[in-house]
């Protein structure tokens, strides 16, 4: 019997850039499999993450609700294991700093994957959750197979299954992809459609040649990494970030791209399951990464958060985004339109036919109407982007960037400075420009975010979030403050 609406592989990575990919220009990269998902369906130019931090995009992407409307507005940094059931080696990482009892950071928000369950999907996860309390499926997930803290080294991972915590000391991109495989095996029998989220860990940093196989990181051993800048680090790059000019530049880079050429190949086997097991045209597929990335790019090493105050260069919100469904989707396209994962919710329903009442006050819109044809939408298209107080708001044209109350603030011409290089805020000519989409941002943030879990109110400093706000604890103590 043939299924009624099709399955969904979504794969998500950690830390890419839209620009690190092949397909998106990159000639130094080796990505022939994301470059597959491309040929085959599309690729979207403009896409942006809701906020430059893993935790928090990764929130609005299920939820459809910004950070300051979930209220996860960092890194989760605790909450994610329950103190008495860690192993030694956790408790004495002090990248993990743990709570009493994990915490369910979107406990009572509806997910799209609550609905995907409703409507008789079966919902697995093989990889990073981030989200708190690793051990317990939650939100319509009847497979569960996670990293226990969210971060993780590439040999010696922390894995959470079945309720138990094991470490595991083969490549975690291929640990991650093997589960995966399993999935796919298992639901060849049934009935009913499935999704699979497959989350993998790569690009995120360590890159230290020991953390890759070495025939990754020799295939770019001679590398002159001429597609990302070479520029002097710059002087907001957090101390706490690898960063680095020279060789040393050429060494983080050699690891980062190695990172994902890897998990290219593992990218490559799910395809290759798919077609194996006569479902590729019954399975859309989905690439994305949940912030973008700086590798150099102005200076910066890291996301969002390598530098205070938080960037929002394009380097860091944009992120690859590719879609294919051999035999009813086209083939080599690319998108311009502006989209942003707070709209992938009812993006998803409407690309698989579901309808549902959703919450009220959700921002997002369906941009399903792209597979339809209409890649370039006509009208004004924004976007808005949030890190703690940092916000942005962004046209095709014009990106301003908003750090109330102790600035400073960014204004960029993109029609004539897509790299961003040219700060226009002070400009007395563009005053009325700026008076502008402040008023704009300012009425999108009041329509859209939860005054309990208001960003801009909270003390985010890019070192992590300990509790939920306005209901874990007290909501002055919610981010961690660096020593």
């Amino acid at each position: 019997m043939k299924q009624e609406k099709p399955n969904i592989l979504f794969i998500l990575t950690d830390d890419q850039g839209a620009w690190a990919m092949r397909c998106a220009g990159n000639t130094d990269i080796h990505t022939p499999n994301l470059d597959r998902i491309a040929s085959q369906g599309y690729r979207f130019e403009n896409f942006f993450c809701a906020s430059p931090v893993c935790s928090p995009a990764r929130a609005s992407l299920l939820t459809g609700r910004i950070p300051s409307a979930h209220g996860v507005q960092d890194w989760i940094r605790s909450g994610n294991l329950d103190r008495d059931g860690l192993k030694k080696e956790i408790r004495e990482d002090p990248y993990y700093l743990c709570e009493e009892k994990p915490i369910q950071y979107l406990e009572g928000m509806l997910t799209y994957t609550d609905v995907l369950k409703e409507n008789g999907y079966t919902c697995a996860l093989s990889g990073k959750w981030h989200l708190g309390d690793s051990m317990t499926p939650q939100h319509g997930f009847d497979k569960w197979f996670t990293i226990g803290r969210g971060g993780c080294y590439y040999n010696k991972a922390d894995i959470v299954e079945n309720g138990e915590i094991s470490f595991e000391n083969r490549y975690i991109t291929n640990v991650i992809t093997d589960k995966a495989l399993s999935y796919l095996e298992e639901f060849r029998t049934q009935d009913n459609p499935f999704y699979l989220s497959v989350h993998y860990t790569a690009p995120h940093s360590p890159w230290e040649e020991d953390q890759h196989p070495g025939e990754y990181i020799e295939m770019y051993r001679d590398c002159g990494f001429t597609a990302t800048p070479d520029l002097p680090v710059h002087p907001n790059q957090i101390p706490s970030a690898p960063s680095g000019t020279g060789e040393v530049r050429k060494s983080l880079l050699r690891g980062y791209y190695a990172a994902i050429t890897a998990m290219d190949a593992d990218v490559g086997r799910l395809l290759d399951k798919l077609e194996a097991l006569g479902i590729a045209e019954d399975t859309i597929v989905m690439f994305m990464a949940d912030n973008g990335m700086n590798m150099g790019h102005h200076g910066i090493w890291g996301k969002g958060n390598g530098t205070f105050p938080f960037n929002m260069y394009d380097t860091a919100v944009k992120v690859p985004f590719l879609v294919s469904w051999p035999g009813h989707y086209p083939s080599g396209v690319v998108c311009r339109r502006m989209c942003s994962q707070y709209d992938f919710f009812q993006t998803l329903l409407d690309m698989v036919g579901i309808r549902r009442q959703l919450p009220d006050g959700l921002p997002g819109r369906s941009f399903a109407d792209v597979f339809d044809g209409n890649t370039e939408k006509a009208g004004a298209v924004v976007v808005y982007d949030e890190y703690g107080p940092t916000r942005m708001i962004r046209t095709e044209e014009w990106k301003y960037i908003c750090r109330s109350p102790y600035g400073p603030d960014e204004l960029y011409h993109l029609s004539e400075d897509p790299e961003e290089n040219n700060n226009l805020s002070a400009d007395p000519e563009y005053a009325t420009l700026i008076n502008r989409m402040y008023i704009q941002l300012t009425r999108w943030f009041y329509t859209y975010a939860d005054p309990a879990m208001d960003a801009s109110r909270e003390g985010v400093t890019g070192y992590g979030q300990l509790c939920r706000p306005g209901i874990y604890a007290d909501r002055r103590n919610v981010f961690y403050k660096q020593p």
